[in-house]
């Protein structure tokens, strides 16, 4: 069979890009201007820039133009290990108060001398021992969510919790509506079950509902991931209007939401989750690893309880059981205070870095919550995210650029800003590099 001419053109320009013949931040031809030298039609082209596209080998910028990626930035290998080991790192978030290694000293001197400690050596219940949901049962419903511990399962932190609600509930080829940017662990675990992501532009105070209804009309859309409070990584919180109307929504077209509330914590007095307007369609998945510890892998779903035994099911089949020692600490420090404590610590801290980061930002804009732990950095047109980056790199400062962020092809013009991971001091000078090198660049 005749190859296409579109595919050899393709093929040509990947093989440039990936031997670097075409580096990262090169603007590519347009799209009329590849038409008229490979002699192919305006759409042809526009199908070119989609495969590359689709290879992740280019982005758009709209108004702006093609460009070739930054291969080393690809999204399936956002890691922090890839920043340097001397680097002040603004690309990952691990936010910690002073005195909670002594906390974790104190919490195994009691374990250890309280209860049969070598049952927690032994196999656990798939979804959790019952006195361990008992104790997130009652920590959520202090916070609004009005559940019981048989709608509660243990999970190994909160990205396990997404996974094994979207292997429960959805299948490969569904459509899920999602944020036009939002969290990338969530944009891989799409890709790597094969669902279709369909993105809904951003506006100010949250996701743009009249973009999911005009969605949800056009096609069969079977779910909607949502970050409803404190979104990661724009801020926002939605409110109690737009929440109802987005539950009458999602009644309406019949979508299961997965309510992603990891740093739901940070907002004071927000308005209650969807879970608890919805509870009947509504996944809600959170965990401790932000308000307590990353190396805490401890999370837990709240799910509407004719599907708990499908996300059992899948827990048994991934991991199993949520580990019991790790489990028996967290729930612990659920019922003594000790997350209280460290979450209203985790919120005065958030809000002091917050403050330090727009002093050093000066005049840029950026958007975020006052009590969180990241800012979004809208770029000016005339400067480039892959050049800032290099050149911050260079100064051993690490930031992300839009790219892992965005679900959409066209990459926002922006750079996200995680600000809980390194002192203050060196916070701040951080920011201020990062200014330097964004009014820099915008004279190149």
């Amino acid at each position: 069979m005749r190859t296409p001419k579109y595919k050899g053109v393709v093929d040509v320009l990947a093989d440039e890009i990936r031997t670097g013949r075409r580096p990262a931040g090169m603007r590519l031809p347009t799209h009329r201007e590849l038409a008229a030298s490979e002699g192919i039609a305006l759409v042809t082209a526009s199908r070119v820039y989609a495969e590359l596209a689709a290879m992740r080998l280019v982005s758009s910028e709209q108004g702006r133009g093609t460009f070739v990626r930054d291969l080393a930035m690809d999204i399936d290998h956002f890691d922090q290990r890839t920043v340097a080991v001397d680097a002040i790192d603004l690309s990952f978030n691990s936010p910690s108060v002073p005195g909670q290694a002594d906390l974790l000293r104190q919490a195994l001197r009691d374990l250890a001398a309280a209860g049969d400690l070598e049952s927690l050596l032994r196999y656990q219940p798939h979804r959790g021992r019952p006195q361990d949901r008992e104790a997130v049962a009652r920590y959520l419903r202090q916070r609004g969510l009005q559940v019981g511990r048989e709608r509660v399962l243990m999970v190994n932190g909160a990205q396990h919790g997404l996974a094994v609600a979207a292997m429960a509930m959805f299948q490969p080829g569904d459509v899920i509506a999602v944020d036009a940017i939002t969290y990338p662990g969530f944009i891989v675990l799409a890709r790597t079950l094969g669902l279709e992501l369909a993105p809904l532009p951003a506006k100010a105070d949250g996701v743009d509902l009249d973009a999911l209804e005009q969605l949800c009309r056009r096609r069969r859309v079977r779910g909607l991931y949502a970050i409803p409070t404190v979104h990661n990584p724009l801020g926002w919180v939605i409110d109690r209007s737009a929440r109802d109307r987005l539950i009458a929504t999602a009644r309406r077209y019949e979508l299961t939401v997965v309510e992603d509330a990891s740093y739901a914590y940070l907002a004071e007095d927000a308005p209650p989750p969807l879970a608890t307007l919805a509870p009947e369609l509504t996944v809600y998945v959170s965990g401790l690893s932000k308000s307590v510890a990353t190396g805490l892998r401890i999370g837990y779903v709240v799910a509407p309880e004719a599907v708990v035994p499908a996300i059992e099911r899948v827990i048994m089949a991934t991991t199993w059981q949520t580990p019991g020692v790790t489990a028996a600490i967290a729930c612990r420090w659920l019922e003594d205070g000790t997350v209280d404590r460290l979450e209203v610590q985790k919120r005065a801290d958030a809000r002091e870095r917050q403050d330090i980061t727009l002093a050093a930002l000066g005049e840029l804009r950026s958007i975020g919550h006052p009590s969180s732990y990241v800012r979004w950095l809208p770029l000016p047109p005339d400067t480039r995210p892959d050049r800032i980056v290099a050149a911050l790199a260079a100064r051993r400062v690490a930031v992300s650029t839009a790219a892992p962020f965005a679900t959409t092809a066209a990459v926002p013009h922006a750079l996200r800003l995680a600000i809980g991971s390194v002192s203050l001091a060196e916070l701040a000078h951080a920011v201020r590099a990062v200014r330097e090198e964004v009014e820099q660049d915008g004279l190149r």
